[in-house]
């Protein structure tokens, strides 16, 4: 069964944001067995809205559509459409309760941006009715489009949850199995290398790659009606898969790098403690968002400040004015500090230049350290990250719990820079 995408979005066509809406979807879509025949993107513009949704509708099933359904002044899809169709903007009750419910219980006004969102084509049916996400479907000459918010989280939350299983519903394809790898530590291009070592040995299988920075998810895919030798078959390229690339893979299915730390630690009978100066408490964070993580997690300390690294962690002031901050010695020394302030089994600690100012020529932005302290060993390492301040404490932050991960399970550290 044929579909096609369309991403709405001036910050799309300007390259100011990267189309990982339209590359998961279409991934998923072909994983189900749902083919994509064109992927298009426009901006918020009426003409090129309507030319290319019309051509959709001519030539493909289903048509999926993201982006454009929010509450600002330049989310326009819903009167776009509308106008495309010659149908009229209507109020839809359940969504406009649902939002209703939300500035209530968010203690805000009901503003009139906040209430476009509820004004929908005519014939329109909302597709979280529990408010998870803003989203509708239109059947227009029998095709049916999905509007998809282009926030991705909440349009993948969409798509695998209603979109998907609706369409297969409609048109059952024959059974296709899949299942996840992810992987930390390697670039896209590092994969395409090595997958080549197998590449005639993934059989029918389907292999594909996908970015969830600072992630990379491998799904295998593979059709067939006899459970039995799908899963062998799957189970025997997993494997192929596991011996390229060992400790680089963290995670299969659902589970995230988190939840498997917190895993290992309480197998292991370890408690840890966190010192983070550049991510601001993002590890900490991560951990704490998994259930019955204080089992296992001592507490933290943000140390933005030297005085700060001084005081709560014991760093020596001649560290800081011969070394620096963001330097080996100083991730040493946090990493002691935290594990002896909090009366920890490990002391991870972070230091490094998320910015986008105060790098060096010695120390650009992007350069971290991370030490850890465990038994009666310190071990430390720099890094180099690339992206804007986010993408920087991110990649910091994966790292500091990929090494917890490592160290409990006996595999070695990244290399460093």
């Amino acid at each position: 069964m044929y579909g096609e995408i369309i991403t709405i979005g001036d910050e799309l066509t300007s390259g100011r944001t990267l189309n990982l809406n339209a590359r998961y979807a279409a991934g998923r879509l072909t994983a189900c067995g749902l083919k994509v025949k064109r992927i298009t993107s426009v901006g918020d513009n009426y003409p090129m809205v309507a030319e290319a949704l019309n051509r959709a509708i001519g030539e493909s099933r289903f048509v999926i559509v993201t982006g454009g359904l929010g509450s600002t002044e330049d989310d326009r899809t819903s009167e776009i459409v509308a106008k495309a169709l010659q149908r009229p903007l209507c109020l839809d009750r359940d969504m406009f309760r649902l939002i209703q419910k939300h500035v209530k219980d968010m203690g805000v006004d009901l503003t009139p941006s906040l209430e476009k969102m509820a004004w929908m084509p005519d014939g329109a049916r909302i597709l979280s009715p529990e408010g998870h996400a803003c989203g509708f479907c239109l059947v227009e000459k029998g095709i049916r489009l999905y509007f998809l918010p282009g926030v991705p989280e909440q349009m993948r939350y969409l798509l695998d949850r209603v979109v998907i299983p609706e369409l297969l519903s409609l048109w059952p394809t024959e059974a296709i199995h899949t299942r996840i790898i992810k992987v930390f530590g390697l670039r896209e291009p590092d994969l395409s290398e090595i997958f080549k070592q197998i590449e005639d040995k993934t059989g029918h299988v389907l292999v594909g790659f996908y970015l969830h920075f600072p992630e990379i998810h491998i799904t295998l895919s593979l059709k067939g009606e006899d459970q039995v030798s799908v899963t062998g078959e799957l189970e025997r390229v997993d494997k192929e898969i596991s011996e390229l690339l060992g400790p680089y893979i963290f995670a299969r299915g659902e589970e995230t790098l988190e939840e498997v730390v917190g895993t290992l630690l309480r197998e292991a009978g370890l408690k840890v403690a966190v010192a983070e100066s550049c991510t601001g408490g993002l590890i900490g964070h991560r951990i704490t968002g998994v259930a019955g993580s204080s089992d296992y997690f001592q507490g933290g300390i943000i140390c933005y400040s030297n005085r700060a690294k001084v005081k709560l962690l014991g760093v020596k002031e001649d560290t800081l004015s011969h070394h620096g901050a963001v330097s080996d010695p100083t991730a040493r020394q946090m990493a002691l500090g935290v594990r002896r302030a909090l009366e920890s089994d490990l002391g991870i600690a972070v230091t490094g230049i998320a910015g986008p100012s105060s790098g060096t020529e010695e120390k650009p932005v992007g350069t971290v350290f991370i030490g850890l302290a465990a038994g009666g060993e310190v071990f430390s390492r720099q890094y180099r990250f690339w992206g804007g301040r986010g993408q920087i404490k991110l990649q910091s932050a994966t790292m500091a719990l990929d090494w917890i991960r490592r160290y409990v399970r006996g595999d070695p550290f990244l290399p460093g820079v």
